[in-house]
């Protein structure tokens, strides 16, 4: 049995976590009691004794636990954004390459993605690797959010406490400094930041990232070449699907950001035409932009099936 300890197990990705780790039968979850969930002596004891723990917690009380763990054998999963463009830590995003599933398969310390990121970087990185998209592209971004990925107190807000301005999109990061920008950047090779707009919405979960190309700007890529660049990318992912160019049976000319709700799957949906193109990646923000990512990645490190308590 695998011993695992959630440090931080009463934020929403901490509760989803448990929810789910505790259907397992191949796993022992450790408790620690509401009075000591703050006691450092006590969060030491724990993050010593597991085989993997899982860290749901602000950045810098995430860096204090992470220094509490003396045992070289203990896995940390660490979901904050504390380390995620770390050299030191591996990016819990496998299907970007056979080197990232291969850090996340051998490390002991491994940084899950942060939810917007984990859509803008479905997209980005695929197309520099190609070479579809130079480095220095200027790249914007929208990704439009359901409030659960404000956590408790948004969740809150939306279901107890909405005023008038909750019953429209949103827009939040004006001053182009969201804690997601890092990673966007580093993980994909960008020499720039990218101009990123979030979007909250009055929905409890779902995303949609978009990411637009200028083929003139982009090698002159042709719509059809970039659909063939994704479609071989992602061929042998289990986790992510590229749908038929322009949707394939996207109703009525619609894509909708709660489409992935309860899944921990992602779609790319890409259409336009050969000036302009448009492509999207659909996931649940609580899936595989949080606590479903953090799971694939401790079945990868436990070397079991990477689907397991998943939904696709």
């Amino acid at each position: 049995m695998t011993k695992v300890f959630i440090d931080g197990n009463q934020g929403t990705t901490g509760l989803r976590l448990f929810d789910r780790l505790s259907k397992r039968d191949d796993i022992t979850l450790m408790h620690i009691s509401e009075e000591k969930r703050k006691d450092a002596q006590e969060r030491r004891r724990l993050i010593n004794e597991s085989d993997i723990t899982f860290l749901c917690l602000p950045d810098d009380a995430a860096r204090e636990s992470v220094s509490l763990c003396e045992n070289d054998k203990t896995v940390i999963i660490d979901t904050s954004t504390a380390h995620r463009t770390s050299p030191d830590w591996a990016y819990g995003f496998a299907e970007l390459s056979a080197e990232h599933r291969k850090k996340i398969e051998t490390s002991k310390r491994i940084a899950v993605p942060g939810c917007h990121a984990s859509g803008f970087i479905s997209i980005v990185y695929p197309l520099i690797a190609s070479g579809i998209m130079p480095k220095d592209y200027p790249v914007v971004s929208h990704s439009l959010t359901g409030y659960s990925g404000g956590g408790k107190k948004m969740i809150e807000q939306y279901e107890h406490g909405k005023t008038d301005d909750l019953f429209a999109p949103r827009q939040y990061g004006l001053t182009q400094n969201h804690k997601h920008l890092k990673e966007m950047k580093a993980v994909t090779g960008l020499e720039y930041a990218p101009i990123f707009t979030p979007i909250v919405d009055d929905y409890y979960s779902g995303m949609a990232t978009t990411v637009n190309l200028f083929t003139n700007l982009a090698g002159n890529a042709t719509l059809s070449d970039v659909y063939s660049m994704f479609a071989q990318f992602y061929k042998d992912s289990r986790f992510i699907t590229v749908l038929p160019l322009h949707g394939g049976d996207v109703p009525a000319g619609f894509v909708s950001a709660n489409e992935m709700t309860g899944k921990d799957s992602m779609k790319i949906f890409i259409s336009g035409n050969d000036e302009r193109i448009f492509i999207t990646s659909i996931f649940d923000n609580l899936g595989k932009g949080a606590s479903g990512a953090a799971i694939q990645c401790m079945n990868i490190s436990m070397g079991t099936d990477e689907t397991s308590s998943l939904v696709l």
